[in-house]
């Protein structure tokens, strides 16, 4: 993510032009034929009372990351292959010290004492935070903690009587419904815009871990983390992403639900950090062609093609070819839906499912369970002098370590990263499967425990990982 907010920096600037030429030109181009249903909606909904109400509790996010040598080399490199290309040879006036990278985005107040949440993406591997409140003043902000998965963070900056915005409840949110984004696209602060709710419940892909609401609200890089208001002044999300093939706004933009942003701060603000719920299957949609072998009415369910060993899935008796249709009296029509409510699920929650086995109906029972193995990486020496890295990790499951080949070297799962550790910086993510480190093979957590007590205090150490199933090793840097 660094990477990516370097390169858009980078940019900025002839974005922001761009961005200008755009707003001229739709302004002048468009008719009043060309006007959508949807936009007539918002059109004819007055938010400028909601605005200047809501204003002062949305502050801009400014985020420093100091860009070490290394890095500074990357760019030099790639600047000069762009060149090249370009047929134009020369080396990049750069500077030859570190240099520091700056990047913004929004977040909003959420309790008078200080407590702000915003995107993970946003403050990823941020060496300073600080937020720009309505009135321009600039407060320095402690990350108190952030969720890659669900990609919310919790800031505290210190004072009282902050504007904490009212926060509503994202399950009544109705498709059609008009709601209003304030932030700061491309850098242009407290900027709003307004659209209707285009669609509920919006999964990209198994990481990440909330139901996204879509809206055709105009949103663009330095929106994320953003307060998405009803039309009764109550966050109802939190904004996080864009669907784009260009880097901006098209049509489609996506929040974060407000009951389930709320949940991620609960936890990030009593713990630290955030625990989820363990099942233990790989659920998968039904569509037409296995609605038909199934001997179901439509395509519904998610139909299980594994169930991990030893896990609360097969402790409950569910077994490989099951079609869940229910989870806790709630119907799963896509296995997302099923994901959804795990996500939202805590260990030792009980669980209740109706599958469909054989053609026949059953319900099951049984209890969920924390990720196993999930313990935090640190180690001390013998003066008592804490080696923190900044990882989460546990040892791979059975079922997971048959997803390998035999030969391969089988290491330990990363599964949450603290975007302010060492690891952050050194591009370590969660996902990928330690092997070695500082040339020991790691195998077990214990592996990687030992390992750790043998770290310089100070220097750069390697560390294997496997990536989306390619190996990599990665320079680790210990400061």
């Amino acid at each position: 993510m660094q990477e990516k907010m370097a390169n858009y920096n980078l940019k900025s600037w002839w974005q922001r032009s761009l961005l200008a030429v755009a707003i001229g030109v739709s302004a002048a181009t468009m008719s009043p034929s060309m006007v959508t249903p949807a936009q007539a909606v918002v059109a004819s909904t007055d938010f400028s009372d909601l605005v200047q109400q809501v204003t002062p509790g949305v502050a801009r996010v400014n985020v420093t990351t100091n860009i070490s040598d290394e890095e500074l080399a990357q760019a030099q490199t790639a600047e000069l292959l762009r060149q090249f290309f370009g047929d134009r040879l020369r080396l990049p006036d750069r500077p030859a010290t570190p240099a520091i990278e700056n990047a913004y985005g929004t977040g909003f107040f959420v309790t008078k004492d200080g407590y702000m949440l915003t995107n993970h993406h946003v403050v990823e591997g941020a060496d300073k935070i600080t937020v720009t409140l309505n009135d321009r003043t600039e407060l320095d902000a402690v990350l108190v903690g952030s969720d890659e998965r669900s990609d919310v963070a919790v800031l505290k900056v210190k004072g009282s009587q902050f504007p904490a915005l009212s926060i509503g409840d994202s399950n009544l949110l109705k498709v059609g419904e008009p709601v209003l984004a304030i932030g700061s696209p491309f850098g242009f602060d407290y900027s709003a815009s307004a659209g209707i709710v285009s669609a509920k419940s919006r999964s990209f892909s198994r990481e990440t871990s909330v139901p996204f609401i879509q809206t055709d609200v105009a949103l663009n890089p330095g929106n994320s983390g953003g307060p998405l208001f009803n039309k009764r002044g109550e966050v109802i999300g939190i904004n996080s992403r864009i669907f784009s093939g260009t880097g901006g706004y098209m049509g489609l933009s996506f929040s974060i639900p407000m009951n389930a942003a709320m949940d991620i701060y609960e936890q990030l603000k009593t713990n630290g950090e955030v625990t989820r719920a363990y099942l233990g299957i790989y659920p998968q949609d039904i569509d037409r062609n296995l609605a038909e072998v199934y001997r179901l009415s439509r395509p519904q369910g998610a139909l299980l093609t594994r169930v991990s060993p030893d896990s609360p899935a097969q402790r409950a008796g569910l077994k490989t070819g099951d079609i869940i249709l229910q989870y806790n009296k709630m119907p799963i029509i896509r296995a997302d839906d099923l994901l959804n409510l795990l996500n939202r699920a805590r260990p030792d929650d009980p669980f209740q499912v109706q599958i469909q086995r054989e053609g026949k109906r059953l319900m099951l029972t049984g209890k969920l369970s924390r990720a196993p193995g999930d313990v935090q990486a640190q180690s001390r020496d013998k003066q008592n002098n804490e080696v923190q890295l900044g990882l989460r990790l546990r040892d791979l499951t059975t079922d997971e370590q048959a997803q390998f080949d035999s030969d391969s070297q089988v290491g330990v799962l990363v599964t949450a990263v603290d975007p302010t550790g060492l690891a952050a910086r050194s591009g370590i993510m969660a996902g990928d499967i330690v092997t070695n480190l500082h040339q020991k093979p790691i195998k077990t957590v214990t592996d990687f425990t030992s390992a750790i007590s043998s770290l310089p205090k100070q220097g750069v150490v390697t560390i294997e990982v496997v990536r989306q199933g390619i190996p990599a090793i990665i320079g680790l840097r210990i400061e």
